[in-house]
């Protein structure tokens, strides 16, 4: 995979570099609520323009319909990364159009433009390659040279990602380099002992993973909503908890296989719950009950591990030479559910594991709490393209990259 420093020293002067971001960053209205993806690919930007270059940066935000829809406009992705740079960042109206064409022909050397949401055109996602191809071919007439930054995309046979690098001399930008050496670490030559933690609301999202890392971890913690699904498989009553029903047997089945295999399982031995689900925008206190994990009430629901398992799980992973974590604990948006979460990120800050936050709700729940980033050995930008990597999965935004 050729790396942005190869493709620097040949220069990029005068040249227009197409770098596929992933700007897509939580919004309330307008407002940016989490600017951690739009951080991370500032490093590449930053280097191409001032190496001359004249940037187009492109990105998806959300799931519109294929179609302009202002509620997922990148305008305030495209002002926000212009205060990181500190520069202005020219910004286009839409995706191929005129004002895109218009937007790139006014780059100067050193110069970046923002184009507006990449699906808001339907070839961007189109499962029709020749639909998807005659987007990327339109993509293609506004560059020279395409990078590719955008790891939380690279699990996505998009044009932007899979089709355009084809049509492009291309290379890895500086996030896509450091995400997949992260993940190596993960899969190669790993360190031992090494600890996994698995959270948020589906266990079906996270079933091939864990049937993957059934094969190299040591052990694997269980929180989230997730949980539930575990301890209905264990024979306890779960409430009215998140519960997939239709994944019992799936769940038991891992269970049975990492008892084979030596692999510990740990699940919540208490958890926190409540009559109703509490209220995310008042943040009203939501008046919690402590219970045994196997002593749910039958019209509660569970939303957050309970203080014994927040220790119990802390000290499994102090042990751990490598962590990786993937989905938060409970519900941590609210402040009565958020100290499961806050437990597990802080035995990762405490301890001396090289660990690694797995993107989405985790990455940011960590700045949400108010964590260090830096405390962390590191912190992807994409939850569903790690959980691909870990599975063994070939990714097509990576496959794409490769000479």
């Amino acid at each position: 995979m050729k790396t942005i420093d190869a493709l620097l020293a040949e220069g990029v002067a005068g040249r227009r570099v197409f770098v596929r971001a992933d700007l897509n960053v939580p919004l309330d209205g307008t407002t940016i609520t989490d600017d951690g993806r739009i951080r991370a690919v500032v490093p590449t930007v930053a280097r191409l323009a001032e190496a001359g270059a004249r940037v187009v940066v492109a990105s998806h935000l959300g799931r519109p319909k294929g179609a302009p829809d202002p509620a997922f406009s990148l305008a305030p992705a495209a002002a926000r990364l212009g205060e990181l740079l500190g520069s202005d960042v020219a910004f286009a109206t839409d995706t191929v159009g005129e004002s895109a064409r218009a937007t790139v022909a006014a780059l100067t050397d050193g110069r970046v433009a923002v184009i507006e949401n990449l699906r808001f055109n339907a070839g961007e996602t189109s499962k029709d390659d020749a639909e998807r191809g005659a987007f990327a071919d339109r993509l293609a007439e506004l560059a020279d040279v395409y990078v590719g930054d955008g790891f939380g995309a690279v699990h996505r046979k998009h044009a932007s990602v899979y089709d355009l690098p084809a049509r492009l001399p291309h290379a890895a930008g500086y996030l896509i380099a450091t995400e997949v050496g992260v993940l190596k670490k993960l899969t190669e030559d790993v360190a031992r002992p090494y600890a996994v933690a698995l959270g948020g609301a589906k266990v079906s999202d996270k079933l091939g993973v864990i049937d993957h890392l059934l094969e190299k971890a040591d052990q694997i913690l269980i929180g989230g909503g997730m949980a539930y699904t575990f301890l209905k498989a264990q024979g306890h009553e779960v409430g009215t908890s998140l519960l997939q029903e239709d994944q019992v047997p799936a769940v038991q089945e891992y269970l049975k296989r990492a008892e084979e295999l030596g692999v510990e399982f740990v699940l919540p031995v208490d958890v926190l719950v409540a009559g109703e689900f509490p209220d995310l925008r008042t943040k009203a206190p939501a008046h919690p009950t402590t219970v045994a994990a196997d002593a749910i009430p039958a019209d509660q629901e569970g939303l957050d591990i309970g203080p014994e398992t927040c220790a119990l799980y802390a000290a499994k992973l102090a042990d751990a030479a490598t962590v990786f974590w993937n989905g938060p604990m409970g519900v941590f948006e609210h402040p009565d559910y958020a100290e499961g979460t806050r437990a597990v990120a802080q035995a990762l800050v405490d301890s001396e594991a090289f660990s690694v936050v797995g993107g989405g709700d985790s990455a940011a729940a960590v700045r949400i709490l108010g964590f260090d980033e830096n405390a962390f050995g590191h912190i992807s930008t994409g939850g569903g393209a790690s959980l691909e990597y870990l599975e063994g999965k070939t990714l097509p935004g990576l496959a794409a990259l490769e000479d």
